[in-house]
């Protein structure tokens, strides 16, 4: 009898592995991932917290904002103890964390509508479509569980689980840091809204309690004391802006753009937008103010940054199970969906070749980097998205992922260079390279093949290296 009971809850957890399996099919190493490991590996075997860059020839020394360090420890530990599979691990832990604390902090809301549940989380494909061994991942458990437990003091007055709220804080400020202020940010717009109390047509919204305001303010000010310890202390709070201040950095670094749905890829961003939007409107029941406003301040991030629709989902997690109507489950389910996740496991299964495949995909060839290891160049230009490969292979690297590093030295000139802009050639010089390693069909291989101070000295599919002659 008690399995009957909790037949659905696992069928439900079942059906979510297997979802999380199915995605893996896109998982990609990324680039950054790398320097990620490599800077907790450096920590680890040197029993520090990196506050100095260790990686770069140009800028070895110079102050480092690691506002990730702890982060790095965590993949580095996966990496250590799984090996390379590490970083899937890593990724399918994080999501499967995910799904199970959403599943469980609305499991009876979820089990009112089971068919809704179901198509809503076929949504997430929003969320971990971004499926690197990055840390945006342990960010999403923290913006799900933030928003959660805001809402419940939203809607409950004698609720005391915000006060977990600093903790989170303390962790994410060292994991994640230049996302963490996001808690603070999500209290003042909810003491904001909470102001109003009205009730006019579809809309409605209740005015928050004296009680409720003073947790507000009092978990506030913990959170914020809480971003404040970490390695870098205070900067912590206005690192996150002035990052988002550097126009330049914003408009070159590909995950930073804004959406642009001339891009047939950024439709998936619409069809959660508008499955969300119609699920306020033609619900039966008023939309509560809060709910619209978090939902428009979502979308709005989303369009600003491609990074943030992720937001949306998770945003909304909380408030659409309200929307819903209840539908009770019928025995022709429990088929239907045993059918669908074997479909899962199948296809991940046949494909999980190609998964090994993109976790052991290799940046650079091992040839070109024994050449660069053979030769040792002293001041090396490498293409940004080579920068991560390369430190994990020990060499040094005059720019990688770390554009907040780079941006108020060298970044400008190295993306200057990269695209032949003009006076490129004199910043060549000015940088006195020896050696360049570059994709093969990148615009400066062709500068270099033509210039006779420049030797190509090693060339396979993907890349090539030219080193300055008379060095």
């Amino acid at each position: 009898m008690k399995l009957k009971k909790y037949r659905l809850d696992i069928l439900f957890v079942i059906f979510l592995i297997s979802i999380i399996l199915f995605f893996l099919n896109f998982f990609q190493m990324g680039f950054d991932s790398y320097w990620h490991i490599s800077a907790g590996k450096f920590m680890v075997k040197n029993h520090t917290i990196l506050t100095k860059d260790v990686f770069s020839w140009f800028l070895y020394g110079k102050k480092w904002f690691s506002h990730e360090w702890l982060y790095e420890i965590i993949i580095y530990y996966f990496n250590l103890i799984f090996g390379k599979t590490g970083n899937l691990i890593y990724v399918f832990v994080n999501i499967l964390i995910l799904f199970l604390v959403m599943y469980f902090s609305n499991r009876e809301n979820i089990k009112k509508n089971i068919n809704f549940s179901f198509i809503w989380f076929i949504l997430s494909f929003i969320l971990i479509s971004f499926l690197t061994p990055r840390p945006h991942l342990i960010s999403f458990i923290f913006i799900y569980l933030t928003t959660y437990l805001l809402n419940d003091l939203y809607y409950n007055e004698k609720s005391n689980k915000i006060f977990i709220l600093p903790f989170i804080q303390l962790l994410w400020s060292n994991i994640h840091g230049g996302s963490s202020n996001l808690i603070y940010l999500l209290i003042i717009m909810y003491l904001f809204i909470g102001m109003f109390n009205f009730d006019f047509k579809k809309i409605q919204n209740q005015r928050l309690s004296f009680k409720q305001v003073k947790k507000y303010l009092i978990c506030m000010i913990l959170c914020i004391l809480s971003i404040c310890i970490n390695p870098h202390g205070f900067s912590m709070i206005t690192y996150p802006y002035i990052n988002m201040g550097n126009s330049f950095m914003i408009s070159t670094i590909s995950e930073w753009q804004p959406t642009n749905f001339n891009d047939f890829g950024s439709y998936i961003f619409l069809i959660v937008f508008s499955f969300v939007l119609f699920i306020l409107l033609f619900s039966k029941k008023k939309i509560r103010l809060l709910d619209l406003l978090i939902f428009g301040f979502s979308v709005f991030l989303g369009l600003k940054n491609i990074r943030f629709w992720a937001f949306v989902y998770l945003f909304s997690f909380n408030s659409i199970f309200y929307y819903v109507d209840s539908y009770k489950v019928k025995n022709i389910f429990y088929i239907k969906f045993s059918v669908i996740i074997t479909c899962f496991l199948i296809i991940f299964v046949f494909n999980h070749n190609k998964i090994y495949k993109n976790l052991n995909n290799k940046v650079i060839s091992d040839s070109a980097i024994s050449y660069l290891k053979d030769h040792n160049p002293k001041r090396l230009y490498n293409y940004y998205g080579y920068g991560g490969y390369l430190i994990s292979e020990n060499i040094k690297v005059f720019v990688d992922g770390r554009c907040d590093l780079y941006s108020d030295y060298n970044y400008r000139d190295y993306y200057n260079i990269s695209i032949l802009n003009f006076g490129f050639d004199k910043l060549i010089k000015k940088y006195d390279f020896d050696y360049f390693i570059i994709p093969s069909d990148f615009g400066l291989s062709t500068y270099l093949s033509n210039n006779n101070s420049y030797q190509l000295v090693y060339k396979d599919k993907n890349t090539v290296i030219f080193k300055l002659l008379n060095n």
